[in-house]
């Protein structure tokens, strides 16, 4: 709703027969997003309409009070990304955080991330991107430069860059992100079930964010879950000052709050759908510019071939 218009938005889809039955790909169809703006300086016989629906942002669904979210960034990270389109290609910058403004200070991990073409994160077909507490697991894939962000901007923070996909045979385009997040005390040490791990493609081996290279050896064994040690806790509170203050578990206490943060949807298309889009404007206009330099060009050439056989019928006869 804007000052002045209700507007609905959808998107017009089209999609190609695929050529396998990947569960991802990387390669190509379109996605036409419409809106529909209708002014709201009308006369009704009703109170005005108040559309509700899940804001792109985030959601978040948890009962824990800690704040978290995940956004989608610009490329450079300097601001949020506006825009939910992207062609395959492209590269999805992701900023994850937590407020950490009424607790002690935190490290914030993504446990594991997962797409599907519903919000729903058990929806089939699914995608796990991020997996095993903390593995980036799309970056192991060939040609993908997924990976984290080293080093953080902050504690609280964790951004990674993730290669754009969709799912083959989905006519919609269209993907959700799950990831859950946790964090810990920022001054207990990464481990196996806290951690941040890309796979270096030129090392050929698996390394952190922060702490030892050991701590994500269990990447490539597809089972971080080995010790048990994390405990998930409800954190008391306490009053002061006519709030409420949530404490975290002491050192001998670790494993802190945890949430589910939905983005989404993401359209996800290919570049040829660009062309299809822009052909009725632009690029006809284009087309129709040099057609008419191309008949230019043919005239020209046409006139001096004129002028060059008048040159030679008037050309004097040498004499016998």
């Amino acid at each position: 709703v804007t000052s002045d218009a209700l507007v609905y938005s959808t998107s017009l889809n089209y999609n190609p027969v695929p050529t396998g039955n990947p569960v991802v790909i990387r390669t190509s169809p379109a996605v036409v997003p419409i809106e529909c703006h209708y002014p709201r300086k009308d006369n009704v016989s009703s109170n005005g309409v108040k559309p509700t629906w899940t804001p792109f942002r985030s959601t978040l669904s948890s009962e824990e009070k800690l704040p978290f979210s995940l956004r989608l960034m610009n490329d450079d990270w300097s601001a949020e990304r506006a825009s939910t389109i992207f062609q395959l290609g492209d590269v999805l910058h992701f900023q994850a955080g937590v407020n950490t403004e009424n607790h002690a200070p935190l490290r914030l991990f993504v446990d594991s991330c997962v797409a599907t073409p519903t919000p729903d994160r058990s929806s089939s077909p699914q995608y796990a991107f991020i997996d095993f507490s903390g593995c980036l697991v799309d970056g192991q894939l060939d040609d993908v430069t997924s990976t984290f962000i080293s080093p953080r901007p902050r504690q609280d923070v964790l951004q990674f860059a993730v290669d754009a996909f969709k799912f083959a045979g989905d006519s919609s385009n269209l993907i959700y992100i799950t990831c859950h997040l946790k964090v810990s005390l920022a001054d207990q040490a990464p481990d196996p079930l806290n951690k941040a791990c890309s796979f270096n493609k030129a090392s050929n081996l698996w390394a952190p964010v922060e702490g030892t290279r050991d701590i994500c050896s269990c990447c490539e064994m597809r089972n971080c879950d080995l010790t048990r040690h994390s405990r998930r806790l409800h954190a008391p509170s306490r009053w002061q000052g006519g709030r409420a203050r949530r404490e975290l578990p002491s050192q001998s206490d670790p494993l802190v709050k945890e949430a589910d943060v939905v983005v989404g949807p993401l359209f996800v298309h290919s570049w040829q759908s660009h062309l299809v889009r822009r052909m009725p404007s632009q690029d006809a206009g284009q087309l129709w510019m040099v057609l008419g330099l191309a008949a230019v060009a043919g005239l020209v050439i046409l006139i001096l071939a004129v002028l060059g056989a008048l040159t030679v019928c008037r050309k004097p006869s040498n004499p016998v």
